[in-house]
């Protein structure tokens, strides 16, 4: 157990650094920031040469792998650290320079259980892309086909625990502080960033989050998925299929190659679509350097250590608030906002949805380029601010990728509108799961499963009230009641016929 010396040691460094780059002016200004945090934020910010302007991506990658998960984890929650500071941080690259490859060879090994030429042809030994998790290299397999592998940094799941240890505590920490910070919930911030750590920390669950996601992509042949190579793949190794394309983020080699920008930005928010609202398992880091352009014109991802879930029911919540607000139906939005609980039922309803419409009407038929995302996500923070909404847990990750979509595709197309863009798969889905045919189709499969359980409750009902035996059954038996004196006299009195009205009395003591 790390000793609370330990964790103000680390804390302490941690936020010399940051004050460094200006990464806690924010949190100093803020006068909803708790008086016991400013004072904390001053003592760590003494004598620091602090910039004019608050560098918050760099402060982050100076602090090492674990910190750069969660700056990634943090521009998840603007309602948290300010829409400028979720905006730095979103261009947090997880780039660290490359192992040498005297360490990465016998960590290839050691997570194959084999010898490097027993599985690969060949191996380049400089990677082609170094995160904070782990290094890719290319390779061909002894069989011919063109590889990518990638394989965990030695020791990386040591110094990744050590540092959650201490963001564990100084969240609890926080939380006891009251106020904003007790509603914003700093430590489901620091879990739900565990809970994708520990995922991509074991690379057979990326392998099957990747296999996964293809299955639920054939609907949209323009959107790939690499697949597997699971006879080259461990806890500590993972090899996919070669990706030869171009980043989205190169958009003059795109341009050069012939590719339609605009098509290709549509197709990537409904690949987005179908995996969040229609399979609700979506891949939750598309950024531009984890997305290519074949040269057919489709989108290849690749990179799975961070995956999204949403249960049906969520999904259907989600796709009725995003059609209403791309139809302009603020009412119908508000009941679903507290039909699903995120707004609690001491609110009104009427109310909220006016709060919505001031939001949504001066976005609806502009494109992107032309909206102050600032302004509305701005807000809307104020919105869950004034209705006392909580954080949810399962659209920590969905808000992250919108918001991750949302820049590519605009990157992509400056003209699109992603209202417009949503609005046929939203209305299609809707139709087709809630319409009359899928509320019969429903109501069949459960009155199916009703009856089919039918013989089993049957059988539980028998073994609770079994037969009788061969025993006759037992007369009534008349009740006795125990009587307490009043410290040494007890009496048992029993009525029953044959006594004709006579009590019984024994005294004890």
């Amino acid at each position: 157990m790390t000793s609370t010396l330990t964790h103000y040691w680390r804390i302490l460094k941690w936020g010399r650094t940051l004050a460094r780059h200006g990464a806690l002016i924010e949190i100093e200004r803020n006068p909803r920031s708790p008086a016991r945090l400013r004072r904390i934020v001053r003592l760590a910010r003494f004598g620091a040469r602090v910039p004019e302007v608050p560098r918050y991506a760099e402060a982050f990658a100076a602090l090492g792998p674990a910190a750069i998960k969660l700056g990634q984890t943090l521009a998840t929650r603007p309602d948290m650290v300010g829409e400028e500071v979720a905006q730095d941080l979103l261009s947090l690259q997880d780039r660290l320079p490359p192992l040498s490859w005297d360490v990465i060879r016998p960590a290839i090994e050691s997570g194959l259980g084999a010898s490097i030429e027993s599985k690969f042809a060949s191996i380049e030994e400089t990677p082609v892309g170094a995160a904070s998790i782990a290094q890719v290299h290319r390779a061909i397999t002894t069989d011919g086909r063109q590889v990518a592998v990638k394989v965990l940094r030695p020791g990386v799941e040591a110094q990744f625990f050590d540092a959650i240890d201490t963001y564990e505590w100084a969240a609890a920490k926080m939380e006891t502080m009251g106020g904003e910070l007790q509603r914003l919930r700093p430590r489901l911030v620091i879990e739900t960033m565990k809970r994708w750590t520990a995922r991509e920390l074991d690379l057979r669950r990326e392998a099957a989050s990747a296999s996964e996601l293809a299955d639920g992509m054939e609907a949209e042949p323009d959107f790939t998925i690499p697949a597997i190579d699971w006879q080259r793949t461990t806890s500590r190794i993972l090899t996919t299929e070669w990706i030869d394309g171009i980043k989205l983020s190169d958009r003059p080699a795109l341009v050069a190659a012939g590719h339609d920008l605009g098509a290709m930005a549509t197709r990537l928010v409904r690949a987005f679509l179908r995996q969040a609202i229609a399979e609700g398992f979506f891949h939750a880091d598309m950024h531009q350097g984890n997305l290519f352009a074949l040269a057919d014109g489709r989108i290849a991802a690749i990179d799975f250590g961070i995956m999204g879930r949403i249960d049906r029911r969520a999904r259907v919540w989600l796709a009725e608030i995003l059609y209403g607000l791309i139809t302009g139906d603020y009412k119908r939005v508000a009941e679903i906002h507290f039909e699903a609980g995120y707004v609690p039922a001491h609110h009104n309803v009427a109310e909220f949805a006016t709060a919505l419409r001031a939001v949504g009407e001066p976005m609806r038929g502009l494109a992107v380029k032309d909206m102050s995302v600032g302004m509305m996500l701005d807000s809307l923070f104020n919105i869950t601010r004034d209705f006392d909404m909580q954080t949810q847990p399962h659209l920590l990750l969905l808000q992250k990728t919108m918001v991750m979509v949302e820049g590519v595709a605009t990157a992509l197309d400056p003209e699109i509108n992603l209202w417009e863009t949503a609005a046929p798969f939203v209305r299609g889905w809707i139709r087709d799961e809630l319409g009359p045919e899928a509320i019969v189709a429903d109501r069949i499969i459960t009155d199916l499963r009703t009856f089919a359980r039918l013989p089993e409750l049957l059988r539980n009902i028998e073994a609770r009230y079994p037969s009788p035996g061969g025993a006759p059954p037992s007369p009534p038996l008349k009740e006795v009641t125990v009587v307490r004196g009043d410290g040494w006299r007890y009496a048992l009195v029993a009525l029953g016929s044959g006594i004709a009205g006579a009590g019984l009395v024994a005294l004890l003591g």
